[in-house]
């Protein structure tokens, strides 16, 4: 089971979008996939038309220690993709938490426990939708994963948040995980008519080298209507260049995670 957190400190980079669509495009190629919902606006739930009230047990409870995370696990639209839903509960985790021993491996605790449990639910990917600032949720999202996967927008700004998160990651890997990776940067809304686009990523690639991926996430008007239906852009829409695009960029994931396997081998 690979946990892939999906952070980024910069709202509005793609980050809730990306972990909709290339968990719904790994679930298609064959992966059984759990997408993991930690932001407290609960948008990654939202956009696989998830309703708040069938949310019953939430990562809220699970970070509590209330229920374990198999309890919070319940299917999608696409079989071989799962869900573990959010709601607004989980926005009061740092304060109700304090400071109690063990507070940032709440979730590492409770993968550890999934991912051990011999009648519990299997999975290849566990993809961790953070919120978009650095606060409890995003430390235990990063102590609990294997690698930090990176949507960048190819703006501008995007880089400056950028180097926040290279920080932070450094950060967590001194004092909390130090296996922890870089897993990719993955550049989304491109548009290729816009020269801005193409410098931001060639700067990208000319820093991170084959960190970034090969393929691209285009700026694309599908994308942005699929969450309004409670649906990935792949169900919406499979045709489209955005869902074609993250089908791309799942395939490409999983040639990395197999040559990484074969080289640990």
């Amino acid at each position: 089971m690979r946990v892939l957190a999906i952070a980024n400190q910069k709202g509005g980079v793609g980050k809730t979008t990306t972990t909709i669509n290339l968990g719904t495009a790994l679930a298609a190629v064959g992966e059984r996939v759990l997408i993991l919902d930690l932001d407290p606006q609960g948008n990654a739930s939202t956009g696989l038309g998830v309703p708040r009230q069938n949310r019953k047990t939430t990562t809220y409870d699970v970070l509590m220690g209330e229920k374990p995370l198999a309890d919070a696990v319940i299917p999608t639209l696409l079989p071989g993709l799962f869900l573990a839903a959010s709601d607004a509960d989980l926005s009061g985790v740092e304060l109700e938490l304090g400071s109690a021993v063990g507070r940032s491996f709440r979730l590492r605790e409770a993968l550890a426990a999934l991912r051990d449990a011999p009648d519990g639910p299997k999975f290849d990917y566990v993809l961790i939708d953070c919120p978009p600032s650095l606060n409890l949720l995003t430390v235990n999202a990063m102590a609990g994963a294997d690698a930090v996967l990176v949507p960048l927008q190819c703006e501008f700004f995007a880089l400056e948040g950028l180097t926040q998160l290279m920080r932070t990651i450094d950060l967590v890997r001194a004092s909390l995980n130090p296996r922890l990776e870089i897993q990719g940067v993955v550049l989304t809304m491109y548009d290729r008519r816009n020269s801005l686009s193409a410098q931001v990523a060639q700067d990208v690639r000319e820093h991170f080298g084959d960190k970034v991926y090969a393929t691209v996430i285009p700026r694309n008007v599908r994308v942005s209507e699929a969450p309004s239906f409670g649906k990935p852009v792949l169900i919406y829409d499979l045709k489209c260049a955005g869902s074609q695009a993250y089908l791309k960029l799942a395939r490409e994931v999983v040639r990395r995670e197999r040559a990484r396997r074969k080289q640990a081998a």
